[in-house]
């Protein structure tokens, strides 16, 4: 009897098991792919850093590799374009992002941006204090930096700025332009912090790990949308989800 009992429980806990799985695969997937991975390179570059200040034999590698190209036309280029990753060029963009949210009332979208730059932000300026790493100084930069080095402020501003964009168009035909763009964008103000010799390639990645994870980690909290929200000829109803809680966010507020 006691037998018969225990495997009608046990096959009752896997049919609920798979059920769960099935109902939430696409969000464990997304945590292991898009939060756990990307914080585990992150901490193995941290703890990297944090032991060896000296950080990565490929670091300075990479660096003088990418210095063989300098020319002074580069140099203007660099100089100039780097400008485009700080967080001064990219906060009128979110500014605009942020009006457009305003005037359709796209609430959890605006919450999820504003959490998502906010707390990049914070993350950035705390990591560096916490880490201590000193800049390269390989050669004189063009355009030199003199706080710390770990991870990029520039690469998680402009990680962020299109993660968080990729997530908030995901499904709409925004989404392709954006990811294309946005790609080049990264890329190429990676490439200035290098050239300009003001980053080791390994605060690039880190910043790019952080951003990514976090990113993906508040959209799975605030669960934000916006499959319609800057099609300004829209004359469909406006999504009750970006304006309302959903229950389990009501229940939960009931509970406090």
């Amino acid at each position: 009897m006691f037998k018969a009992n225990f495997w009608k429980l046990l096959q009752s806990f896997l049919n609920f098991l798979k059920q769960l799985l099935i109902a939430h695969w696409r969000s464990l997937l997304m945590l292991l792919i898009g939060v756990y991975l990307p914080l585990q390179v992150f901490g193995l570059l941290a703890l990297e850093v944090w032991e060896n200040a000296g950080g990565f034999s490929w670091d300075e590698r990479i660096l003088l590799a990418i210095h063989a190209t300098a020319r002074s036309q580069l140099d203007v280029v660099a100089v100039t374009l780097t400008k485009l990753g700080s967080v001064w060029t990219v906060f009128p963009i979110l500014s605009g992002v942020v009006l457009v949210f305003l005037i359709y009332k796209r609430w959890r979208s605006l919450v999820y941006l504003l959490t998502t730059a906010l707390g990049s932000t914070i993350i950035n300026r705390t990591v560096k204090i916490i880490m201590h790493r000193v800049r390269p100084q390989i050669w004189e930069s063009p355009s030199p930096e003199f706080d710390y080095a770990f991870p990029s402020g520039h690469a998680m501003t402009s990680m962020t700025l299109v993660a968080a964009l990729v997530i908030l168009t995901w499904g709409s035909p925004w989404v392709v332009p954006i990811l294309i763009f946005g790609s080049v964008f990264v890329v190429a103000i990676a490439w200035t912090r290098l050239y300009l010799g003001v980053h080791f390639p390994s605060d690039i990645l880190a910043g790019w790990m952080v951003s990514v994870a976090w990113a993906i980690g508040v959209s799975l909290l605030i669960k934000p949308h916006l499959t319609k929200a800057i099609a300004l000829d829209d004359d469909e109803p406006l999504n009750e989800t970006e304006t309302s809680l959903s229950p389990e966010e009501t229940h939960s507020l009931s509970e406090n």
